[in-house]
């Protein structure tokens, strides 16, 4: 589809080479069938930067710009750690306990049962911050009717609570596999929004504090992410325009419960540029070297190969495997399933952000990092 010339922030620090590289990246990946529009973002360790953004925000032909805020998806699970990081840190909980320490027996009795044994009380706050408790993910197809996926992409709003996550993964789903041995060398993991799901209540349990509340005095304010907020339940800080629209191939999708109900942000490739850098830097933490908990180990997902997950953090390694022709690189951050992306490959110090904002959008963020990569060191 033609989607009209791209709006480029450029960088005067950023070569002519560069720049032109970026923009035909830009533009081609507008010009893909049924992508609607595209935002990214890169900055290097030394200052340079560049961003853009190609397309229209909404189905109004409201022009996309680098600013235009947008939903984050599972980029939120590096703000979620970093809550539950400082609450370990604070003495507030502790990585290693069990979930049954801090939840109600109406959410962890028999949330956990495989061949008829409750295995809950195994579970510990590591297990769901890693995905390694074989808790399924309330996402996924249940065992009668359309995955929460499936309802998204076609674009049926719908709303849930806490409530009814833990009666999903009860009565709906099966779990995976049995906690894993996290003292063994590797552990099977598996994806669940589920068990972050668990975190966000956890924190809010020990501290007091919503999550909403969380977010704003621990993260968002100290850090001065002026254009981040929970859909509602917080507004930005500052004046922020609408956020871009979500798309199922070329169809807009109205979807405010459900983005509300996911418990993911809004927010803008600037505010996750300064929200990165800060955290590898340990900003949020009192001891800055907490932030090495993060990837202190990073099994393999078993079910997107061959991405492999730490604590709220997943690695990608970019070589001839995936990327023929390309140097051995590292991706790591976090990626969301309407297409969004939040990572830095530490071998150049370079962030890398954006979306393309499309309800089935899990893989094409990462053969646009390659891409970005490639254009930025040739």
């Amino acid at each position: 589809m033609t989607t009209g010339p791209a709006l480029i922030e450029r960088s005067d620090s950023v070569s002519p080479a560069v720049d032109a590289r970026l923009t035909r990246l830009l533009e081609r990946t507008a010009d893909r069938r049924r992508i609607h529009h595209v935002n990214l973002a890169m900055v290097g360790g030394d200052g340079d930067h560049w961003s853009g953004a190609a397309g229209s925000a909404d189905s109004h032909g409201t022009p996309l710009r680098p600013d235009t805020p947008f939903f984050i998806a599972s980029i939120t699970k590096r703000f979620i750690i970093t809550l539950v990081l400082q609450a370990h840190e604070r003495g507030e909980l502790h990585l290693d306990a069990p979930i049954t320490t801090y939840l109600p027996a109406w959410v962890t009795d028999g949330l956990h049962v495989q061949r008829g044994q409750d295995h809950t009380a195994q579970i510990t706050l590591r297990h769901l911050a890693s995905h390694t408790s074989g808790l399924p993910d309330h996402f996924e197809k249940p065992r009668q009717g359309r995955s929460l996926f499936e309802e998204l992409e076609a674009g049926n709003d719908r709303a849930w609570t806490f409530e009814d996550v833990v009666r999903m993964a009860k009565v709906d789903h099966r779990p995976h596999f049995a906690p894993q041995d996290l003292s063994a060398g590797r552990q099977k993991a598996r994806y669940s929004d589920t068990g972050f799901q668990l975190l966000i209540r956890t924190v809010e349990t020990v501290t007091g504090r919503t999550y909403a509340q969380l977010l704003a005095e621990r993260i968002i304010a100290p850090l001065g992410l002026e254009h981040t907020w929970l859909p509602e339940q917080t507004e930005p800080l500052t004046t922020t325009s609408p956020p871009s629209a979500l798309f199922a191939k070329d169809r807009s999708l109205d979807l405010p419960r459900m983005i509300a109900s996911c418990n993911d942000l809004m927010s803008t490739t600037q505010d996750l540029l300064r929200f990165q850098r800060a955290l590898l830097a340990g900003q949020p933490f009192e001891d800055p070297a907490t932030v090495t908990l993060l990837t202190e180990r990073a099994n393999l997902l078993r079910d997107a190969f061959p991405l492999r997950y730490g604590l709220g953090t997943m690695t990608f390694k970019v070589g001839r495997l995936n990327a023929p022709g390309t140097r051995p690189m590292t991706l790591v951050g976090h990626s969301g399933s309407t297409g969004t992306w939040l990572f830095h490959c530490p071998e150049l110090d370079l962030h890398l952000v954006g979306t393309i904002d499309q309800a089935d959008g899990r893989t094409l963020p990462f053969r646009l990092m390659v891409r970005m990569l490639r254009a930025w060191a040739r």
